[in-house]
């Protein structure tokens, strides 16, 4: 059998419809290699990755200094347990994340990927309420379609009914509060006069009154705000209104509570600064990163957590954290990662970010003349363009049609890898990508609409 033959027979796609694999109209995609923005398939097909293979790719397929950190580091040590004992690349990247995200001092906890990253934010910050005396902080309040992760932790602080279903029965309790999205938020009074008025905030802040409102409800209870700061991402790139993480960074600390960012997604200059919270100068007490930690060579998760809160895990043995993974701190892990940190600095990859998004912008209002557009939402290089059944009254397609995805696949007639959600066009380009290349993506993109919902 050929590598898709044997992919049907013995394969399980994640986030993937199973009966849709066994279509006979349906040809999977199947990589063979990538150098930058470009990825080849077995036939030599090439694609452009509008997805940065699920937004984890950086600076594109193939670059040589990352490539080069993770043979050099192959070379003297593939892995061994972080389990009381430490190595130098593990140092060094600890020491990195910490500056980068200071200047209050910050403790770095390795795992795997962004769920088990939000997961150890959420166990330690259930321990530390118990090692401060203050036992009673259980309740953890986040986003309306927030969306952290699928381990059992990282779904409970999440409400995405599509991803936690069938699996209600394992969770705990979170509460879940209005999410700050203009475009569909019913307070919103949109200006009628301009088409994409509804992106902007025209409401007295009842998302932040209702935040306001959890945490008196919950009083000395409340442990925890956890949210996608500025863009939640599975929810369909729902981006925030301009000061709002910063008033509920003030609320967390008010009211006591703990506040807990994930950056696992807007991380690593996807909004143009280096973490999402820099534009607001919002510290947090936890910090959730991973995707583009590497560069997305390899997996890597990190947590970050304020010096202050790490105290209280020493003294007595109990207070020990009893929790990892057997490949917490990889040191091929971490190789890459710093790479990926070197990389930025001598590319100066956040202001070719910035270059690119305007670029982006530009090219992207050619969306708006199609009649099933209802909005176009952009914070850096992060892109999503809504589709509505009917634009006035913001009707949206049925899930089942899966319009996103009959989009991407069209685009993909045209070079384009991208993958959608729900009724929402992605595009996260790499930051290697070119002007030309760039233009070539959304131009399938558009194309792939035109021909999936003809105007």
């Amino acid at each position: 059998m050929n590598s898709t033959e044997l992919d049907r027979a013995y394969v399980w796609h994640p986030f993937t419809p199973a009966e849709s694999w066994f279509d006979p109209n349906f040809k999977p995609v199947m990589i063979a290699s990538g150098r930058g923005s470009v990825l080849l398939d077995e036939e030599g097909n090439a694609y452009l990755d509008g997805n940065s293979s699920i937004w984890t790719n950086m600076h594109g397929h193939n670059h040589p200094v990352i490539k080069q950190a993770i043979k050099d580091q192959l070379d003297i040590l593939e892995h061994s347990s972080y389990l009381g004992a430490g190595h130098a690349p593990g140092s060094q990247l600890a020491e990195k994340l910490a500056k980068l995200a200071g200047p209050d001092k910050y403790r770095v906890f390795y795992s795997d990927d962004g769920a088990t990253a939000i997961e150890a934010a959420v166990k330690i910050a259930i321990q530390y309420f118990h090692q401060i005396g203050e036992p009673q902080r259980d309740v953890f309040i986040s986003l309306g379609d927030g969306y952290h992760g699928d381990t059992v932790g990282a779904m409970s602080v999440g409400h995405s009914s599509y991803h936690t279903g069938f699996f209600s029965s394992l969770m705990f309790k979170s509460d879940r509060v209005l999410q700050p999205g203009c475009y569909h938020c019913p307070f919103n009074q949109a200006l009628p006069e301009r088409a994409d008025a509804r992106t902007y905030r025209h409401c007295q802040w009842q998302c932040i009154t209702a935040l306001e409102e959890a945490l008196k409800k919950h009083g000395d209870k409340a442990a925890a705000i956890v949210m996608e700061p500025h863009i939640q991402g599975a929810a369909g790139m729902v981006m925030q209104p301009e000061g709002y993480l910063a008033k509920a960074a003030q609320l967390a600390k008010k009211y006591g509570a703990l506040f807990i960012l994930d950056e696992v997604m807007t991380g690593f200059g996807r909004t143009g600064k280096m973490f999402a919270a820099d534009h607001d100068g919002v510290k947090a007490d936890f910090i959730a990163l991973a995707k583009g930690i590497t560069g997305g060579y390899l997996p890597l998760g990190a947590t970050l957590i304020r010096e202050e809160i790490f105290e209280s895990f020493r003294g007595p043995i109990q207070n020990t954290f009893y929790h990892g993974h057997s490949y917490c701190g990889n040191q091929l892990g971490c190789a890459a990662a710093l790479a990926n940190l070197q990389v930025f600095e001598t590319e100066n990859t956040l202001q070719t970010i910035n270059e690119r998004a305007a670029q982006l912008r530009q090219l992207t209002q050619i969306f708006w003349q199609h009649p099933n557009v209802g909005d176009i939402r952009q914070e850096g290089l992060v892109l999503g363009i809504e589709l509505v059944e009917d634009f006035a009254t913001r009707k949206p397609f049925p899930f089942e049609r899966r319009i996103a995805y009959h989009v991407s696949e069209r685009a993909r007639k045209y070079g384009l890898l991208a993958r959608g959600a729900g009724n929402v066009l992605i595009l996260m380009p790499p930051y290697s990508t070119t002007a030309e290349q760039l233009e070539k993506m959304v131009s399938a993109l558009y194309r792939g609409l035109s021909e999936t919902l003809p105007a």
